[in-house]
């Protein structure tokens, strides 16, 4: 008998979230179920003010009824109004289109945090400065207290300016980096965290760990301080016993603090630990910190105390080493085998005051020493002074590290490939996405596209994880957007890169090129070295309004465009204002940034990025049910693509500039009518072709290159680029070693060595913004923007090239959309599809497909239905379920898929 059940109960994209501060917040659930075709008709859900309740089917919150709808994401909380710091939980049942129904989900739930200010009862509390110490030894904090009656539940609300490491009876409860980095004059984010299993009766005691991080210690090349001098912390724990009382614990004055074993330690710097201070038990109950001081206590904060949206910073996985070897100096040199962000962790015996040094670089020079010439004036390199008891174990607390080579100094005794381990960091998005072709080296370049989300998603989307900037550059987040979202869930990181853009958002209506912003305008426009002056910056502030709508595309997201709407419309109207006769100005500081031999003119990439945006903002006004506003900004693009062509345009298709980004945009933006597009497709492809079928684009230009080339019926020509294994090229680096995507195509070339170590990071997500080209072209798996989030799919897949498979798989929200090609040696193409229950799909067969088998193969065709067929593609529709076509795929297909026709279609 066929089964349907519900599964995989999420909150706000989250399992179970804590300290929520939303009114309504939204509800998420996936079908499963063994046969095709399976569509949700109706749903109903019950949300309880507790366990019980819920288990007797009481929704005393909201019982929503039966509801019709197909809908199983975004559902909005819509019952009584909720309270501070409670817990609810939820269930749903669903029925299908065939009328059967599940059994009730298993129970989920989330709780609120504190929903005003004035519920807040806590201090902030720091540690007094040692102003004979440039670097200040980081603050240990503890808080003993008793608790006579029997607990129920116990949470803790915590914040810090800085970054804060949180234990409760010596059990460390926050991850790494609590609480992340936001514009702290704009607020700062508060974690929950549920303590109950953690308390006894009794004595207790809250342990901190307070660290500058980005508030008061070294963001990128903006220096020290930026946002303070020094950290504090904020902590309300509400403990609620079984009879029904409850108390607070908050930081005040009766807190101790003092100074520990971190001597300093730094984002940009490194640290330093002196194992000799360490104090045993120092955050458990009974120890005696009667020489401990009285906390400073600030006298109050003034920005927004909001509830954290990211996922917080974790320990992702752990490497060893690959190799040793012992240099003429007495050091060892590690080969990690992947250039990684994190720190290493060191294994060490030797006697009391031993200090030994660990110190990270991503590339070695010619005579086998750490490169550190690219790392600028930041110092990644941790320093462990040995207590001298038995074996013993570091590794760094608030500084992180871009590397692939350790170089142990100083090290007592012989190192083997056991002493060190590597801890890979990053912020904690599931991931979502794979891909795996017959081709190593394209596989080897996926695998570095992740390698470098991985290494660049650290609370905010940075840049060069290595050196002194690791800054959340907007420009670059927008145009990896796309591929990120494929590789991992960024749902909830995104949503709050998007509060911190807003937040930067100047009074101007000028989207930044920098969020959070950090001082960063303040620095570019009165550093005259620099000389960066402009106001703004195409492509950049552009991130604005694309990362929403990419948002919405791949999550069918409404509240995120919601949310940012006003702030995107001052964006545009601000364009508008400051253009002349709808064309932008050439001032801009970055253009297509780190192109090679190519020089678009900023006036062309402005004016094209202020179209798309217009663009894109005319679509998001209709989402919303915004129809004067569509109408308006609609009307907008054209008359701003008619003055694109008027300017920059000549009737033989030649735009000013003449690079290979010019054209891309303008064809993927829209700016040109139907005979231009077919001229400037083929000025792009001569353009290439002069250069040897190589790539000339930077930043800008570089993820939409291969989607317009598709689109404008070039399919042979993207995959040569994909492939392309000369210098510039994706696969050059590879060839040389690369495990990363390095953020200069000329980062090390066989002729010159090491490009200028002023800016040269080997690992930079970037330029492996081409991920979104193979996931929507080669593989095939694209969103539809009239029913986003992929409940309904685009499956159009791409042979081509030197490839003869291709499996790529996505985690929908609905469930996995997975897809794999294989040519044959005898032309025969065949494609396995498989979509997940309550979603559907259209799908592109390449030549004359017919669907041969799947998962009913008493009758294959079931959940299916042919829309078209033609000689080179068949369309067909599909419920949920495997599928599986086969397809002639010779010459004539194969030339047919990539005439012109193809874009047309």
């Amino acid at each position: 008998m066929t089964t349907l059940r519900v599964i995989a109960c999420k909150t706000e994209y989250a399992h179970n979230p804590l300290g929520l501060d939303l009114p309504s917040p939204r509800l998420f659930w996936r079908l499963a179920a063994d046969d095709r075709a399976v569509k949700q008709q109706a749903y109903r859900i019950l949300v309880a003010s507790s366990e019980e309740k819920l288990a007797l089917d009481q929704g005393d919150m909201w019982d929503s009824g039966v509801v019709t709808s197909d809908r199983s994401t975004h559902i909005s909380y819509d019952g009584s109004a909720l309270r501070s710091g409670e817990r609810y939980y939820w269930k749903v049942r669903v029925w299908d289109d065939r009328n059967r129904l599940s059994e009730w989900s298993e129970p989920a739930y989330w709780t609120m945090g504190l929903l005003s200010r004035g519920e807040w009862k806590a201090s902030w509390i720091g540690r007094k400065s040692q102003q004979e110490l440039d670097f200040q030894p980081t603050p240990y904090m503890r808080k003993s207290f008793f608790l006579a009656k029997k607990i129920r539940r116990a949470t803790i609300y915590a914040t810090a300016l800085g970054l804060y490491r949180l234990s409760v009876n010596g059990n460390t409860v926050s991850d790494h980096f609590a609480p992340g980095w936001t514009d702290y004059d704009k607020r700062v984010q508060v974690y929950a965290y549920d303590i109950t299993d953690m308390l006894r009766a009794g004595d207790n005691a809250f342990g901190v760990i307070l660290g500058d991080g980005w508030y008061a210690g070294t963001v990128g090349f903006l220096g020290r301080h930026v946002y303070g001098e020094r950290p504090f912390f904020l902590l309300q724990a509400v403990i609620e016993y079984a009879d029904g009382g409850s108390e607070r614990i908050v930081t005040d004055g009766s807190w101790r603090t003092g100074a520990g074993p971190i001597r300093y330690s730094d984002m940009i710097k490194g640290e330093t630990y002196d194992a000799r201070l360490e104090r045993s038990g120092w955050d458990e109950p009974g120890f005696d910190d009667s020489e401990w001081e009285m906390p400073d206590l600030r006298s109050g904060y003034n920005g927004l105390l909001s509830a954290g949206l990211e996922p917080p910073v974790t320990i992702a996985m752990t490497i060893e080493p690959i190799s040793v070897r012992k240099t003429g100096a007495g050091t060892f040199i590690y080969d990690m085998g992947q250039n990684m962000v994190g720190w290493s962790e060191v294994t060490v015996q030797g006697e009391a005051g031993t200090r030994i040094t660990l110190s990270h670089a991503e590339m070695l020079n010619p005579d086998g020493s750490l490169y550190l010439d690219n790392l600028r004036v930041a110092v990644q390199q941790d320093h462990y002074i040995l207590k001298g008891i038995g074996t013993e174990r570091y590794e760094p607390l608030f500084t992180f590290h871009g590397f692939r080579y350790v170089e142990l100094i100083d090290y007592p005794g012989e190192a083997d490939l056991t002493t060190i381990t590597g801890k890979v960091v990053h912020s904690g998005m599931p991931v979502n996405g794979s891909l795996v072709t017959s081709d190593p080296m394209v596989n080897k370049l996926y695998s570095n596209i992740v390698w470098g989300q991985r290494g660049n998603f650290l609370s905010v989307p940075t840049d060069c994880p290595q050196r002194d900037e690791r800054l959340g550059w907007t420009g670059d987040a927008q145009i990896f957007a796309r591929t990120a979202s494929y590789n991992m869930d960024v749902s909830r990181f995104f949503t709050k890169y998007m509060r911190d853009i807003v937040d930067a958002q100047l009074p101007s209506g000028a989207f930044t090129d920098v969020a959070p912003d950090a001082g960063w305008i303040r620095h570019k426009m009165w550093n005259t070295r620099l000389n960066w002056f402009a106001p703004d910056n195409a492509g950049w502030g552009d991130a604005g309004v694309i990362i929403p709508w990419t948002l919405y595309l791949m999550y069918g997201d409404t509240r995120i465009l919601e949310e940012n709407y006003e702030a995107m419309k001052r964006w545009v109207s601000y364009l508008k204002a400051n253009s002349s006769d709808l064309i932008r100005p050439d001032y801009a500081n970055y253009g297509d940034w780190l192109s090679i031999d190519a020089d678009t003119p900023n006036e062309v990439l402005a004016t094209a990025y202020f179209g798309y945006s217009t663009k894109l903002l005319a679509d998001i006004a209709g989402v919303l049910g915004r129809t004067e506003d569509r109408s308006r900004y609609g009307t907008l693009f054209e008359e701003i693509a008619e003055a694109f062509r008027s300017e920059f345009v000549s009737g033989d298709g030649f735009i000013r500039g003449d690079t290979q980004t010019v054209y891309v945009l303008a064809l993927q933006f829209g700016l040109l009518t139907e005979k231009l597009r077919l001229k400037a497709t083929s000025r792009l492809t001569e353009n290439i072709k002069a250069r040897g079928n190589r790539l000339s684009t930077g930043f800008l230009g570089v993820g939409y290159l291969l989607p317009a080339l598709t689109e404008s019926g070039e399919l042979d020509i993207a995959y040569e680029l994909l492939t392309q294994e000369a210098f510039p090229s994706w696969m050059y680096s590879i060839k040389h070693g690369a495990t990363t995507i390095w953020e200069r195509w000329d980062g090390w070339t066989e002729e010159k060595g090491f490009q200028t170590p002023s800016m040269n990071s080997f690992n930079h997500y970037s330029l492996g913004s081409v991920g979104e080209w193979m996931f929507r072209y080669m593989a095939g798996i694209e969103a539809d923007p009239a029913d986003p989030g992929f409940r309904h799919a685009i499956i159009r897949p791409r042979p081509g090239g030197r490839l003869n498979r291709v499996k790529a798989e996505y985690e929908s929200l609905y469930g996995t959309i997975s897809v794999e090609w294989k040519l044959e040696n005898d032309n025969r193409l065949e494609l396995e599809v498989e979509v997940p229950a309550n979603a559907s799909a259209t799908v592109y067969v390449p030549g004359a497909g017919v669907i041969s088998d799947g998962e009913d193969r008493g009758n294959p065709a079931a959940g299916c239905a042919l829309l078209t067929q033609e000689e080179y593609r068949s369309i067909y529709r599909l419920g949920s379920g495997k599928y599986r076509f086969t397809s002639t795929f010779g010459a004539a297909s194969s030339s047919m898929l990539n005439m012109k026709k193809e874009a047309e279609v």
